[in-house]
């Protein structure tokens, strides 16, 4: 059994919805008092109308959609794409993926993987915590119920922070803080070590989906 990934259009369409809202999180608030030349008696700075991390993401998913968009179409043989804001490129690519990028395989993973990236970087620019959520059965490394998955990085991982396994070349010899980790694709392995059941390791991105539709 193979475990369904959200499509392309769906991390595309959640950055669509993301990325007009950095705006309004950069821009300072009307309320804000205006910053001066003066320094307060604790010795910190005034503070910046500007959250520079914000500006970061910003300018970062910019550059990323502009290089998915002329990928995209180098990939699929189309012209360079004309000039755009971020909001008209993700609507371009948006068209695209009814127009060949769902029918290329490694462009589709390309794309999703980018967009996703992207979604998430927003998502944490605008303050929005991971939620990890429980997996019923025991690690099968450290037999103790502290399995979690993590929706936006599509892993599950051990939370247990004395988790040891069998191999000694493994990292968990030597680093207190290692995680082992289940990616998405091995997570039907994983399921078969522990008897659980799959759809209750993907309940939690498809909660993650629903949410952001």
């Amino acid at each position: 059994m193979t475990v369904p990934s959200p499509s392309p259009a769906f991390w595309l369409g959640v950055l669509l919805r993301q990325f007009p809202e950095l705006n309004r999180e950069l821009a300072p608030s009307r309320t804000a008092r205006p910053a001066t030349d003066r320094t307060p008696r604790s010795g910190m700075p005034p503070s910046a109308p500007i959250r520079l991390f914000v500006s970061d993401t910003i300018r970062d998913i910019t550059d990323g959609v502009v290089e998915l968009e002329e990928a995209a179409c180098d990939r699929l043989r189309l012209p360079r794409p004309p000039r755009g804001t971020v909001e008209q490129r993700l609507l371009r690519l948006l068209a695209l993926t009814d127009r060949g990028i769902t029918t290329d395989p490694l462009l589709a993973d390309h794309v999703r993987a980018e967009a996703r990236r992207m979604a998430r970087r927003c998502a944490l620019a605008l303050g929005d915590a991971e939620t990890p959520v429980r997996v019923r059965g025991r690690c099968p490394h450290c037999d103790s119920v502290s399995l979690r998955v993590f929706p936006h990085r599509e892993t599950v991982l051990c939370i247990n922070p004395g988790c040891r396994c069998a191999t000694a070349s493994c990292a968990c010899t030597t680093d207190d803080r290692h995680r082992h980790a289940w990616p998405r694709d091995q997570w039907q392995q994983l399921t078969e070590k522990i008897t659980a059941d799959l759809a209750e390791l993907t309940a939690a991105q498809d909660d993650e989906e629903g949410s952001a539709r």
